[in-house]
């Protein structure tokens, strides 16, 4: 069983988790008082509460160096204490590495209200100054505080916002690059985020917003690299049009634009896809770039009572990560059978992955509550969990889904292909050799030219939002889907 994921990391593009409120809660209050009791605390946890923090190298069930971390979750108010936070706040920033998600989402689901398309609006303006400052005290990088195109269709967004079409999405994304690009220490590097949920409005938004990371035109304050949503961070056609665009616009520079994001993706096919974005960019143009992408999976899954019980890598099949409801009787309250072994004599899969978050648990560490037992708030509840379960298998699914990506990269290094990057119709044609070819030419016609030559085969691939064929080429069909994963 692999423990240390930041050795197993080699040369993948990098998962990160999108780390819950919830969790950080559990592992920043349990560093100041017991907030959960030493008795509740599995006995093969070696650093108790602590012992599901993957940032902390020496104490951590499993070490993992990479995470976002999103400004919606957290207390941004860095003038008083909060121990919740303390996961990030505290953390060894020599041993880890943490992105800073800026909250975009909250704007568009109408939960940081304001006009945002007005510069001098107080409400708006205490959170922009809040979220930046934020970010330059805690996060190694983080992404300017975007208005995501979609808010002008989501009827709670834009009337929260005041941003009621594209085009003020863009004004009002406008006035956050620039006060973010005036107002910024330099402590904490920045993304541009590319919105747009067709390739029009996206190249569009690309051409507007590219200036801001040129060095030439804001020397010493810049943004440093890009993060991709709305089309851009579901439709590999784009994804490689803009890549392309980047590399000879000369945004793409080593030590200048190292890192590029995907927000909210989760599939595997994707994790090894990205890799070979990875690798050619590297191989032919920055050495220093790195991909990352990141998904709340492993924690919206466990609030859904579901738990990650295996991986499939099959050749020439869909690659996936196998999540069945988990293990909730209060039969098991005094069972100190090990939890892997209750959830198949369950019946819940025919098969159990532990992972060192599960490796010694038993079925009571997880199942608390017995017949007739109160739970903190004085009832009698339907569920044998406490809320101190939930956090537990939180730990497991995450270290199942960083395990998972990087177990899908080594299986496709050594030769397994998902169904989804292969074309075997008439002739063979592999993903990475497409990229392979893209990128190793000088010429940017020529670059531009492969592209478009596959656009058939881009279509066939996926999209991080469950999308193939003409519906990649416009988002506005996934809506729902952001609304309920981002």
């Amino acid at each position: 069983m692999k423990t240390n994921l930041t050795v197993e990391q080699k040369d993948f593009a990098h998962f990160l988790p999108a780390t819950s409120g919830f969790y950080a809660t559990f592992i920043g209050k349990q560093m100041h008082t017991d907030y959960v009791d030493p008795s509740r605390i599995p006995a093969n946890f070696k650093h108790g509460v602590e012992s599901l923090n993957y940032l902390n190298p020496n104490e951590g069930q499993f070490q993992y160096k990479w995470c976002l971390y999103s400004a919606g979750h957290a207390d941004l108010d860095l003038s008083k204490d909060s121990p919740k936070e303390d996961m990030f706040r505290k953390r060894d920033r020599s041993t880890s590495w943490v992105l800073g998600d800026s909250g975009g989402f909250q704007i568009g689901k109408g939960k940081w209200e304001g006009d945002w398309k007005d510069p001098n609006c107080p409400k708006a303006q205490k959170k922009r100054d809040l979220v930046l400052n934020w970010m330059d005290t805690h996060m190694d990088y983080g992404m300017i505080l975007d208005i995501p195109a979609w808010v002008a269709r989501s009827p709670e967004g834009a009337k929260a916002s005041g941003v009621s079409s594209y085009e003020e999405a863009l004004k009002a994304t406008d006035i956050n690059n620039e006060y973010f690009l005036k107002h910024r220490t330099g402590a904490c590097k920045f993304l541009n985020v590319l919105q747009g949920e067709n390739h029009a409005d996206a190249d569009a938004w690309y051409e507007h917003m590219k200036h801001y990371s040129d060095p030439k035109l804001h020397p010493g304050n810049h943004l440093n690299g890009w993060s991709m949503g709305g089309q851009n961070m579901c439709d590999v056609h784009l994804v490689l049009k803009r890549l392309v665009a980047l590399r000879f616009d000369g945004l793409l520079e080593k030590g200048v634009h190292d890192v590029m994001h995907f927000l909210g993706t989760s599939k595997l096919e994707w994790a090894t896809l990205l890799t070979d974005i990875q690798r050619a960019v590297r191989k032919y143009h920055n050495e220093n770039f790195m991909v990352t992408f990141d998904c709340a999976s492993p924690f919206l899954a466990t609030a859904n009572g579901q738990i990650y019980c295996e991986l499939e890598t099959n050749d020439r099949e869909k690659w996936v990560y196998r999540m069945v409801p988990s293990i909730d009787n209060k039969q098991f309250a005094q069972d100190s059978t090990p939890f892997s072994e209750a959830f198949v004599r369950e019946g819940k899969h025919p098969s159990f992955l532990n992972s060192p978050i599960t490796d010694g648990l038993t079925a009571k560490d997880i199942c608390i509550y017995g017949p007739g037992d109160l739970n903190k708030n004085g009832k009698e509840g339907k569920t044998s969990w406490d809320s101190f379960s939930y956090a537990v298998m939180m730990g497991h699914n995450c270290w199942m889904h960083i395990n998972a990506v990087q177990e899908a990269n080594r299986q496709y290094d050594a030769g397994k292909i998902p169904n989804m990057l292969v074309q075997e119709t008439f002739d063979t044609v592999m993903f990475r050799d497409i990229v392979e070819a893209i990128f190793a030419t000088d010429d940017r016609e020529v670059a531009d030219a492969i592209i478009e030559e596959y656009s058939r085969y881009w279509m066939s691939i996926i999209g991080t939002r469950g999308a193939t064929g003409k519906k990649t080429v416009n988002a506005t069909t996934q809506f729902n889907n952001l609304f309920e994963d981002a």
